[in-house]
């Protein structure tokens, strides 16, 4: 085969795996039918602290941030409500993706070295020492602020509509 004109994965080009099959039936092989749940537990420990975080944020911005007034019996300009959406969805996106990134780190880890949660917190502190905690959080905030912050605005967008009707 032609190793130009065969598809690999974007994270690893030496990857001997072609798509997503034949992957799993490789981890299947290596490690057995425990090995296709690696890193599961690293991936609920980083989802739900960052939900959580962004709800709480919302939450709290909700009960802090100025509502937008209008005269009696109206409703507020559009374009203020939205803004006021947009802010409290972007900082509780942010919010949520930077407090969880080191879970990240690991859960990212845990992937490249196929060792368990601890033995990768061990690793990483030892290498990197507490600066593990901030590695990649640049992309962490386009890859993982972006979609809570879009959730959180769709979702008070949705909910808005519910009530206007």
């Amino acid at each position: 085969d032609n190793v130009a004109t065969q598809p690999r994965a974007i994270q690893d080009p030496a990857t001997p795996y072609r798509n997503v099959r034949s992957a799993l039936v490789g981890i299947y092989q290596k490690r057995g039918p425990l090995g296709l749940w690696h890193g599961t537990s690293a991936g609920v420990m980083k989802t739900v602290p960052k939900y959580c975080t962004a709800i709480y944020i919302k939450d709290f911005l909700e009960e802090r941030l100025p509502r937008p007034e209008a005269p009696d019996g109206q409703e507020p300009p559009r374009h203020l409500v939205l803004g006021r959406s947009a802010v409290k969805s972007m900082v509780a996106g942010v919010a949520g993706a930077a407090l969880t990134n080191p879970l990240d780190v690991i859960r990212n880890e845990m992937f490249k070295t196929d060792l368990s949660v601890g033995e990768v917190v061990t690793k990483l502190y030892r290498e990197e020492g507490m600066g593990f905690c901030a590695r990649g959080i640049q992309k962490n905030m386009v890859a993982v602020a972006v979609p809570i912050a879009i959730t959180i605005f769709a979702t008070d967008f949705l909910v808005r509509a519910q009530h206007v009707r």
